[in-house]
Order: structure tokens, then C-alpha cells, then sequence
């Protein structure tokens, strides 16, 4: 077993996914924590490059597995961004924000929002890992069901996966 929430998937094409806004495995900046912890809930730019060919749309998703869950805490999940998505700007998870390329769709976060919900570790619990993952898919559009959670969406898009990458970013609460 490993610390890696992803060791179980399987394995695809590799994607390079970074972020202006932080480095790999560094802290997230104060923006990108929720309201409730000091931040503004607002989403950082993300840019991935190496996307195979047959790539029709990407899903992005982000993840919390440290959360005091069992089964961690999704801050965000958006699919059906078009093949020629090749970033997503700061702020593009704010819905009145307009920065969602036209047709992707947002599914409801743990906090049942269809939103960015920036990190807010419990005070005290430590540092918490935030898994940014692009996914690029085989199909334009991915057949979700009205009130699925991102975990649902992560099982549907296991058999159009052709790639995928991440980034992390940390927050700690004192």
C-alpha cells in the first residue's frame, strides 16, 4: 500500500499538469483556502499539456485524502471540457465566474456545492494534501446521472480514461 490515493487506478498515458498559482507538493496559496479558513474559495489556474490524440473532452477533479472521513473530501469535480481545454484559469471554479469553457458541467462537491470548495483542514489535524487531476477521455460527452457525486463520476470515466496527471498542493490549519 502506498500514500498515493491514486496507487489503485489503472494505469493510462501520463499527463503534465501544473499550476502557476503553486508548486508541486507546496503550500496552496490563502486564496485557494475556503472562506471559513481564511481564503475565498477561489479555484487556481491549471494547465496540462501531453494530452493523446484521440482525446475528446478532459475532467478535472480535486481531492482531499487526508480528510477525517474514511473516504476524504472532494472540493471539486468538472467534466466534459472540450479536447482543445488546455488550462483552466484562477477563479474558473466560481460558477457566476463565466470561465468554464461552454458545455462542461459541474457536479456537487462534498459540501453539495457545484463549486470550487477551497481546503479548510480541521484545526489541529495536521497538513492535508489537495490532488488536482486532469483526466483526458476517449468521448466529447460522459454520461453522468443528475446528483451524482464526483466519486460517481470518477468510477464512469474508468472506461474512457486515456490519460492522466496531477498536481498537489498542501494546507495546514493551526
Amino acid at each position: 500500500m502506498t500514500n498515493n490515493p491514486m496507487w489503485r487506478l489503472a494505469d493510462v498515458a501520463p499527463l503534465e499538469v501544473r499550476s502557476p498559482d503553486f508548486d508541486d507538493g507546496a503550500a496552496l496559496p490563502e486564496w485557494a483556502r475556503a472562506r471559513d479558513a481564511g481564503g475565498h474559495d477561489q479555484s487556481p489556474e491549471l494547465r496540462w499539456i501531453g494530452a493523446p490524440e484521440a482525446t475528446r473532452s478532459f475532467v478535472v477533479r480535486v481531492f482531499d485524502p487526508d480528510a477525517p472521513t474514511m473516504s476524504g473530501f472532494w472540493h471539486w469535480a468538472v467534466y466534459d471540457l472540450p479536447a482543445a481545454t488546455d488550462h483552466l484559469p484562477r477563479g474558473a471554479g466560481t460558477p457566476a465566474s463565466g470561465l468554464l469553457p461552454a458545455g462542461a458541467v459541474t457536479v456537487a462537491n462534498e459540501a453539495r456545492g457545484e463549486e470550487y470548495t477551497g481546503a479548510a483542514p480541521p484545526s489541529g489535524h495536521g497538513e492535508h494534501r489537495y490532488f488536482f487531476v486532469v483526466s483526458a477521455l476517449d468521448v466529447d460527452h460522459l454520461e453522468v446521472p443528475a446528483g451524482a457525486t464526483p466519486a460517481v463520476l470518477g468510477f464512469l470515466l474508468r472506461a474512457h480514461e486515456l490519460a492522466r496527471g496531477m498536481t498537489v498542493g498542501t494546507s495546514i490549519t493551526p
